[in-house]
């Protein structure tokens, strides 16, 4: 996902760039369904806002007209990594 976004710099240019928002909005929502599947396959992992994250992945899919481009810019930057290190070690946890 850091590639995606890696020549955007700021909320302000995400929002111009529609080509951005697509590739983002749609690792989001795989994101999302990953975080359904973990969610539902781990037994011994849990992981922080799960619902949340199906939440929002439900609403890329299925209420995409209403999506606030902050909303997904603030996701990027606040939220992503740290999932990404919950679920890297929660991974390395269940070998």
């Amino acid at each position: 996902m850091e590639l995606f976004v890696q020549d955007t710099p700021t909320c302000e240019s995400y929002v111009q760039d529609i080509k951005t928002q697509s590739a983002v909005e749609r690792q989001l929502s795989i994101i999302g369904e990953a975080v359904n599947r973990f969610d539902k396959l781990s037994q011994h992992t849990i992981l922080d806002n799960a619902r949340q994250i199906v939440g929002f992945r439900n609403r890329l899919i299925h209420a995409y007209d209403s999506m606030d481009n902050t909303i997904v810019w603030a996701i990027l930057k606040r939220y992503l990594l740290p999932l990404k290190t919950t679920v890297i070690k929660a991974l390395e946890t269940e070998d």
